[in-house]
């Protein structure tokens, strides 16, 4: 791989999981040799992060998804690395979003905050961590209500 141009694009999670499940796969199929210390290293680097990665949100993102967000978020006067924060963390409070978003108070109204939460959340899917907290505390304010 060479890197023409270091500042001409920025990644998302999601691209980058893309990108390295796709170079494990190669990886795999071709049966390369592991043994000098560079390709060692290399696979230590992919490792570790697909296995971060992973644990995010953006392993159950699309392209589609991606591109539907994107457009949501021209409506909202944002930077570049802002939407891509938004996109990579899937923000779910408002403190969140004053902490992705530079200067929010200055930025944005409390009504324009809770619009792109509206828009995150209802866009960008959810971890399946995310819905067993969810289903958790929902079973858990249920055995509070029901004493018997």
């Amino acid at each position: 791989m060479e890197v023409k141009d270091a500042s001409s694009a920025l990644l998302s999670n999601y691209e980058v999981f893309q990108l390295l499940t796709d170079l494990k796969e190669q990886r795999k199929e071709s049966g390369k040799n592991k043994h000098s210390s560079g390709q060692q290293n290399l696979n230590t680097i992919t490792y570790e992060t697909l296995k971060y990665i992973s644990k995010t949100p953006c392993r159950h993102q699309s392209p589609e998804i991606v591109r539907e967000f994107l457009t949501a978020m021209k409506s909202h006067k944002l930077t570049k690395a802002e939407k891509l924060q938004l996109l990579n963390h899937r923000p779910v409070t408002a403190v969140e979003i004053q902490l992705m978003v530079e200067e929010s108070e200055e930025r944005l109204t409390e009504e324009q905050i809770e619009a792109l939460l509206h828009t995150v959340t209802s866009i960008l899917p959810a971890g399946p961590e995310a819905e067993q907290k969810k289903n958790a505390n929902s079973d858990g304010t249920m055995d509070e209500e029901d004493p018997a």
